[in-house]
C-alpha cells in the first residue's frame, strides 16, 4: 500500500483527519492514547508522523481524536469527541418561567389564587427540561449545576404531582391543616436544600449567589405561610421574594447566553470565583 493509500484509509476511519481539517492531537507513547492539544494543525509532516505511529502502536487506531474509545459498531454514526453546549441558560430559563408564573399565584395577580396553571409548566419545563439541563451539566463536569438543576427539575415534578387533583394526594387528608402542615414540611426541607446550595454558590457569582438568597427566603416564608395560613401576608411575601427569583434566575441565564463570541454585549454578573 503507497503512503497516499495509506492516509486515504486513515483518514477514511478518522474524519477528523481528513483533508482541510484541524488535527488536535498528541501523543502520550507510554500509554498508548491519544491526547488533546489544541496547537498543532495538521500539515503534511505530522499527518506522516501520525500515520507511522499508527503502524507502530495499533491501539492508537482505535481512539478517537478526543481520546476516547473508538466504536464502529455503527458506521452511519461514526464517533467524535463531542463538545457539549452550555446547558446552564436553558436550566435556569425553565426554573425562572416556573417560579415566575406560581409566584403571580401566590400574590394573587388578577385574583387567581389555585396553582393547578403552574402542573403544565411544572411537569415539563421547570421539570423534564430542567432536569435534561442537570444530566448535561453532569456531562460537562459542572457538579454544581447538575446538582442544582437536577434537584430542582425534581423539585417541580413532584409539586406538580402534589397540587395535582387526579394524583389523590390532596383528597388522601380529611383535615385540610394537615395537608397543610405536610406541604409545609416538603417546603422547609427545599428551604434548608437551597440554603446549602447558597453556601456553595458563595464562590461563583454575585448574580447566581442572589438566585439562591432568593429562593432560600422564599421558600422559608412559603413554608411558613403553610403552618399560619390566617396570614395570607407572609404568603404574598413569599411571592415577591419568589418573582425576584425568577427575574434573578433569567437574567443569570441572558448573560450565559450573551457570550462575545453571539452577542454585541456581555451582562455582568458579579464575578467571586478565585483568583491567583
Amino acid at each position: 500500500m503507497t503512503h497516499q493509500d495509506t492516509t486515504h484509509a486513515h483518514s477514511s476511519a478518522n474524519p477528523s483527519l481528513e483533508k482541510g481539517s484541524p488535527s488536535d492531537r498528541s501523543y502520550d507513547m507510554h500509554q498508548g492514547a491519544a491526547l488533546r492539544s489544541t496547537s498543532h494543525p495538521l500539515t503534511p509532516s505530522n499527518l506522516f508522523t501520525y500515520n507511522l505511529l499508527i503502524s507502530l502502536f495499533p491501539p492508537l487506531a482505535n481512539i478517537t481524536p478526543g481520546g476516547h474509545p473508538l466504536d464502529s459498531t455503527q458506521p452511519a454514526f461514526p464517533v467524535y469527541h463531542r463538545r457539549f453546549a452550555n446547558p446552564a441558560p436553558l436550566g435556569l430559563s425553565a426554573f425562572a418561567l416556573t417560579t415566575f408564573v406560581l409566584s403571580l399565584v401566590n400574590v394573587g395577580a388578577h385574583g387567581v389564587t389555585t396553582p393547578n396553571v403552574v402542573v403544565g409548566l411544572a411537569l415539563f419545563y421547570g421539570g423534564l427540561c430542567q432536569l435534561l439541563a442537570g444530566m448535561w451539566e453532569f456531562a460537562v463536569g459542572n457538579t454544581f449545576g447538575a446538582t442544582a438543576f437536577s434537584s430542582y427539575g425534581g423539585f417541580w415534578m413532584s409539586f406538580a404531582l402534589v397540587i395535582s387533583p387526579w394524583s389523590g394526594i390532596p383528597g388522601s387528608y380529611t383535615v385540610a391543616a394537615e395537608f397543610d402542615h405536610a406541604i409545609g414540611f416538603f417546603l422547609f426541607g427545599w428551604f434548608i436544600f437551597t440554603f446549602m446550595m447558597f453556601i456553595a454558590s458563595l464562590r461563583s457569582s454575585v448574580a447566581l449567589s442572589g438566585v439562591f438568597f432568593f429562593l432560600t427566603i422564599t421558600f422559608l416564608l412559603l413554608g411558613i405561610s403553610y403552618f399560619v395560613p390566617t396570614h395570607p401576608g407572609i404568603a404574598t411575601a413569599g411571592g415577591v421574594l419568589g418573582l425576584l427569583t425568577a427575574f434573578n434566575a433569567w437574567y443569570v441565564a441572558a448573560a450565559g447566553l450573551l457570550t462575545p463570541d453571539t452577542s454585541y454585549f456581555v451582562l455582568p454578573v458579579g464575578n467571586m470565583s478565585k483568583r491567583d
